[in-house]
């Protein structure tokens, strides 16, 4: 990108009825991440001098939510040109160029960003560069209306197009970039005198072109990435957009999935290479995979850190803290929570490891289950390397057991274990010759009794 400054304006300061949500709309998640990170994030990758976040006043969270981003209020909401208008002040005498977006269109991407931004700095200074696309029905849409030359001259709204304008089929993403130089010219001019009594941001096409100031369209070539969200369907397509470019994007750094349309990445999902996903996984946020690991299907991963030759899985869920240090082996049923393996640990079977640490090489036996939490308090278990957990051990937080030491099956211990000790709390045997017979013998007397007494009544 040639040099000059960078500002952006992100509008999200609407209501979202639609959504039927006291959420506010750009704060729904697409990828575990809300709307507005995901065009926040991309933003980074121009570097902005300045970002304004247009906020409706009523909705503090999304001014917590895109700190330390400025926010600026629009009260009340008079459409678009007053709503980038609303950030005026903000950008104070900012003379870069600015880009002007929208909070809920999460799938748009740096590179188209940048794209519109060159445009507005391209041949002709033109005052306002306008992102395009050609959706498969352009429908409502308004429409983008060029010259011969390729300059932009006007945007038509559909109720207004003449049948020749509606047969146009490049339509307005409504995403602009503006002169920064000449924005509150063309943002103070707008008028409202139209049905609604509102302000359009689309009048300052025209009222460039009155001043004798160039425009320019530029088109993208994917429509999904101007995708606006208004609704609970619409997020469902966003969503499933999303996760078509993030399982894309893995696969292109080096990870199979064996079936690519059931498994759902997060946002900052990161994968090494050679990873290999089976199918009906789902990460949450916050997970990172080294290189080589094995994720087995219907597992469900958050908050993780997996190290390099790891096998997870089948139906493992590894919560918030975990942390599965290099060739661990977690099996099906296995839970994991606050709780660092260490390096060839193995927890196979059926067993809830939370608030704990264990050491390289230990096993940990089908059905253990560290106790961590009395109703009060969440305390520790620590399990030594080489250290081998029973079938069925209850270990009762807080709890060492050493490295070497071994437990036997069905043992419930609150005590510490010293290396290389064995501890079995299990109960002697009681075992009784012949009883299993005379018992039954008894019972089948008495049921015959109670028939005989059912008759005679």
């Amino acid at each position: 990108m040639s040099k000059g400054e960078i500002a952006a304006i992100l509008l999200a300061a609407g209501k979202g009825t639609r959504m039927k949500s006291a959420l506010p709309k750009v704060l729904h998640p697409v990828a575990n991440m809300p709307m507005i990170g995901h065009l926040l994030a991309a933003l980074d990758g121009l570097a902005p001098a300045k970002s304004v976040v247009v906020v409706s006043p009523d909705q503090p969270s999304v001014s917590d939510y895109v700190a330390p981003a400025v926010t600026a209020i629009q009260d009340p909401p008079l459409g678009t040109g007053h709503a980038a208008s609303a950030a005026l002040p903000a950008l104070g005498d900012f003379a870069g160029d600015v880009l002007v977006m929208f909070g809920d269109t999460p799938l748009l991407t740096p590179d188209t960003m940048r794209a519109l931004v060159e445009a507005r700095r391209g041949p002709g200074d033109p005052a306002v560069a306008v992102l395009g696309f050609r959706p498969d029905d352009p429908a409502e849409y308004g429409r983008l209306v060029t010259d011969a030359a390729g300059g932009l001259t006007e945007i038509v709204e559909a109720r207004e197009a003449s049948p020749e304008q509606l047969e146009i089929g490049l339509c307005n993403a409504g995403i602009m970039a503006f002169d920064g130089a000449r924005l509150s010219k063309l943002l103070g001019t707008i008028s409202n005198d139209n049905a609604k009594g509102e302000y359009y941001m689309t009048d300052a096409i025209a009222i460039a072109r009155e001043k004798g100031w160039s425009c320019i369209a530029v088109e993208t070539d994917d429509p999904e990435e101007v995708m606006g969200v208004n609704s609970r369907a619409d997020l469902a397509m966003a969503e499933a957009a999303m996760q078509e470019r993030l399982r894309a994007a893995a696969m292109a750094r080096g990870a199979t999935l064996i079936d690519p349309a059931s498994v759902w990445f997060s946002a900052d999902t990161v994968l090494g290479q050679d990873v290999t996903i089976a199918p009906n996984v789902w990460f949450g946020p916050g997970v990172t995979v080294a290189d080589k690991v094995d994720i087995r299907a219907f597992c469900h991963i958050e908050g993780a850190r997996i190290s390099e030759g790891a096998i997870i899985g089948p139906f493992a869920r590894l919560r918030p803290g975990a942390d599965i240090g290099r060739d661990v082996h977690i099996g099906n049923y296995v839970e994991i929570k606050e709780a660092t393996l260490e390096e060839g640990a193995k927890a196979n079977h059926l067993s809830y490891i939370g608030d704990s640490f264990v050491g390289a090489g230990a096993n940990i036996g089908a059905g253990t289950i560290t106790c961590n939490y009395d109703g009060f308090f969440k305390s520790r278990t620590e399990i030594g390397a080489g250290a081998f957990i029973g079938s069925n051990t209850a270990l009762v937080a807080p709890v060492k057991v050493g490295d070497g030491a071994i437990t036997g099956a069905g043992s419930t211990l609150s005590r510490d274990v010293p290396p290389d000790a064995l501890a079995v709390t299990r109960a002697s045997a009681d075992v009784r010759e012949g009883w299993a017979a005379k018992f039954r013998k008894r019972k089948s007397a008495e049921k015959e009794a109670a028939k005989k007494k059912d008759k005679a009544g």
